[in-house]
């Protein structure tokens, strides 16, 4: 990331509609003016992202694939591991059928369902697994996928349901494949030895720009130096988890992820944070341009998800990395009835230089659930000690 200003008149490629990202533009624009003049980058973020009907996840761009998006707004922007290969969500099926087992529930809740192919895919685990599933609920705040999720989950529809909100209390095994890192963040940068919060703001020519204000908030650790130093914190994602306490009566949580334990994500030497953007296959560290045609991420403090479930009354029952979890539950033995296409793909969900080390699996439970067992996919590797 970096202070470049990204224009008020986005270009577009041709053939892209040029009203999203103008009518977002007015949106955020409108927002900024309305809050005097500077808007939070965490609200900047929720804008772009989830805007109805304008925010990347609330509009009809296409989003999950294996190809980038061309001229003609076919394609995606990002694969993810279950557009992979299904052997990612058969796999996880093994350890839901275990946590519903061991915990006495027999519900499924997915936060953040993309395509719908992660729920297919475990929804047909289970069902060879022979694990009776009652029912498999979709919390997705936005129309478009459900739509798309509708559609990938046709045949399994007598079992499937939506909501777009938590009810007041839910059990069951809860389960987010990056979710969390799509949670509005808060940036915070450190210039000549003063911490600021980075925000939004327009120059008088109309043109979006970066813009810093004095604050108290601080990194939950120390930076060692007085370099320049530019960051995250992530209240969103942890007042989630928060809330998740409140309702939750039993069960067990895995949220898969890209990201790293504290220590790691407020490292000295990543002076430039983790902020990055996702557009056709490609990364850019502009979320100013654009508006609602990328999506816009940042990394997890995976110890800091992990102390806000402790603070709100659940265990932390692993953590490790997704190479790991699914080597721990089973992942070869299905890959050896698969066919090479799917072994290849395999490999990227492991191995250390693709998805296998960077991306890792954090699981909680509520005391109740908390005892007596220990999660499939955890059994060897955990890295609980290093959060």
């Amino acid at each position: 990331m970096n202070d470049r200003a990204g224009g008020l008149l986005v270009p577009v490629a041709e053939g892209e509609p040029t009203i999203l990202p103008a009518a977002l533009l007015q949106r955020v624009v409108g927002a900024i003016r309305a809050s005097g003049g500077w808007l939070p980058f965490d609200r900047f973020m929720a804008l772009a992202l989830y805007e109805p009907g304008l925010g990347y996840y609330a509009n009809t761009s296409p989003k999950f694939g294996h190809l980038p998006t061309g001229a003609q707004g076919q394609g995606s922007d990002f694969v993810t591991a279950p557009e992979l290969t299904p052997l990612f969500g058969h796999t996880l099926a093994r350890q839901v059928a275990q946590a519903l087992q061991a915990t006495g529930t027999d519900e499924v809740w997915e936060f953040g369902a993309g395509s719908g192919a992660l729920a297919r895919q475990v929804i047909e685990g289970l069902e060879a697994l022979g694990v009776a599933l009652r029912r498999y609920t979709i919390v997705d705040l936005s129309g478009d996928l459900r739509e798309r999720q509708r559609a990938t989950l046709q045949a399994h529809e007598a079992r499937v349901a939506w909501a777009d909100h938590l009810p007041d209390a839910l059990s069951g095994v809860l389960l987010g494949n990056e979710v969390l890192d799509a949670m509005p963040v808060q940036l915070l940068v450190r210039l000549g030895g003063q911490w600021h919060e980075r925000g939004v703001a327009v120059t008088a020519d109309g043109v979006l720009a970066w813009a810093d204000r004095p604050t108290d908030l601080r990194p939950p650790v120390a930076i060692e130096g007085h370099h320049d130093y530019l960051t995250e914190i992530h209240p969103q994602a942890e007042a989630f988890v928060r809330t998740l306490a409140d309702r939750w009566q039993r069960g067990a949580a895995f949220f898969i992820d890209y990201g790293f334990p504290e220590a790691e994500y407020y490292h000295p030497h990543r002076h430039m944070g983790t902020l990055t953007c996702h557009r056709a296959h490609r990364r850019d560290d502009d979320p100013l341009s654009d508006l609602g045609l990328k999506d816009i991420t940042a990394h997890v403090n995976f110890t800091g998800i992990a102390l806000a479930a402790q603070e709100a009354g659940l265990a932390v029952l692993g953590y490790t990395s997704q190479g790991r979890f699914l080597l721990n539950a089973g992942l070869v033995e299905l890959a050896r009835e698969a066919g090479a296409r799917e072994n290849a793909m395999m490999q990227k969900l492991v191995n250390e230089h693709e998805m296998g080390e960077l991306f890792k699996v954090l699981c909680f439970a509520p005391g109740a659930s908390a005892s007596g067992w220990t999660p499939l996919g955890m059994a060897h590797g955990d890295r609980t000690h290093r959060l």
